[in-house]
């Protein structure tokens, strides 16, 4: 299909499924679909209240598969916030050799609820120069799923937002030698 990745994420434990089982299940479940990926990268997406919901149980989880090359790591800028304890810009950091997909939203510590750019708590131009920094060229991906009944005119303001705070993160960046993301696709 030409995909640059196909993002997935472990799903909640059922209360009568023991964790140590629910560990096994998701571990066999990977191995195989990165024997049917047959070369695809995939980002496995660390999502709040599942069993996998943190970027340390992403490494845990790819560890049990033998570390393969081709399990990497769909980050979602917002769950850095509400998840993570490190600020997101050292999440992004800390990541940016596994990345094959990347979300981006506004989220508050500890509310699993995405959030219009400027609505949370993060501040963006920082995770922009991470993001730029670590290498990643890939899709970022604006992911407002309770907001699809404005989507031109989110869309809209979700462009100007990111491409304000691309500008912020370019002026902070004092030798500007830098690539960023281009927004549209490609570096700039």
């Amino acid at each position: 299909m030409g995909a640059e990745a196909v993002s997935f994420w472990s799903g909640v434990r059922p209360g009568h499924v023991p964790p140590g089982l629910a560990w096994d299940r998701l571990v066999e479940g990977c191995a195989r679909v990165l024997e049917a990926a047959q070369g695809v990268p995939l980002g496995f997406e660390p999502e709040p209240g599942m069993l996998v919901d943190t970027i340390a149980g992403w490494h845990a989880l790819r560890r049990a598969l033998g570390a393969p090359d081709g399990f990497g790591l769909t980050l979602d800028i917002g769950h850095c916030r509400c998840n993570e304890p490190d600020p997101v810009p050292d999440c992004v950091t800390a990541v940016g050799p596994y990345l094959v997909n990347v979300q981006i939203d506004d989220m508050r510590r500890g509310t699993h609820e995405h959030l219009e750019f400027g609505e949370g708590e993060i501040d963006f131009p920082p995770v922009l120069r991470a993001l730029a920094d670590s290498g990643y060229r890939g899709l970022v991906a604006v992911e407002l799923p309770r907001h699809s009944h404005a989507a031109p005119d989110v869309a809209a303001r979700s462009l100007a937002f990111l491409r304000q705070a691309e500008q912020e993160s370019v002026r902070a960046d004092r030798g500007g030698a830098h690539d960023v993301p281009d927004l549209e696709g490609g570096s700039s």
